[in-house]
């Protein structure tokens, strides 16, 4: 299993090649490399991790907290506001330990939303962070873990209501699937959608920057009603791979 997890921290034409030697592993290998965007996908990786593995252990897509928290934390002490707690969601978070180290580690009041589409991976977190008993460094802040189609963020926050959206290889796998970049499309505009005028969009990625700068100057737009602005900043190389943090800020658009 572990070398299947490293593998999957690749980019599409790498992971056919490190898959070649997981003959044990093979069916869920190729589920993955092909259906990343379906919910039973994610369900059956996260019941076979946990099953292998006789104490939990959080899964990393790409990285832990400890690479980008640079990326991340700055930015939060940037967005305070006086209507309460921050809003921060980590979308297809998995089994990472990101959005419970915000939540540690953020010195203003936050509330760190991990949403996930398999509910295995959110009662898995659940479990954890009641045996770990997480302690907060703001004791105002709140971390819950929910089942969400993030295609549907909409449905669970309003308009102009999230400060900051965290995706770490979430958007990667959609784009990886035979039928995951019409999801990712839309996971992007449900983004745009729920954040602030102020909030931000991270996406952490090992795609490199002439691909998704173009996709997210594409996707990020809705003529007449939104538009955003798009950057990017270099993480650093990993295992040989480089890694990008892209910033996406909404921008309304003023009808004239």
């Amino acid at each position: 299993m572990a070398s299947l997890l490293k593998c999957l921290s690749l980019s599409g034409r790498r992971i056919v090649a490190s898959c070649v030697t997981l003959r044990c592993h093979s069916s869920l290998t190729d589920e993955l490399i092909e259906n990343m965007d379906k919910k039973t996908t994610w369900d059956r990786f996260y019941a076979e991790s946990s099953s292998r593995t006789p104490t939990f252990k959080n899964f990393e897509w790409f990285f832990g907290f400890e690479a980008v928290q640079d990326f991340i934390m700055p930015l939060l002490q940037t967005k305070s506001h006086s209507d309460g707690c921050l809003k921060v969601v980590d979308i297809g978070c998995g089994t990472s330990a990101l959005g419970p180290c915000i939540y540690r580690h953020c010195l203003l009041p936050v509330w760190v939303t991990c949403a996930d589409i398999s509910p295995i991976a959110v009662r898995l977190m659940q479990e954890h962070v009641q045996v770990k008993a997480i302690q907060p460094h703001n004791l105002s802040s709140q971390l819950e873990f929910v089942e969400l189609d993030c295609m549907r963020l909409h449905k669970y926050y309003g308009s102009n209501s999230v400060d900051l959206i965290v995706d770490k290889g979430t958007t990667d796998a959609l784009l990886r699937s035979k039928e995951g970049k019409g999801k990712a499309g839309l996971v992007l505009n449900q983004c745009l959608k729920v954040l602030r005028s102020s909030g931000t969009l991270l996406q952490f990625s090992d795609e490199d920057p002439d691909a998704r700068l173009l996709w997210l100057e594409t996707e990020a737009q809705e003529p007449g009603v939104m538009e955003a602005d798009v950057g990017v900043q270099e993480v650093g190389e990993l295992r040989g791979v480089c890694y990008y943090c892209y910033q996406v800020t909404p921008r309304l658009v003023v009808q004239q």
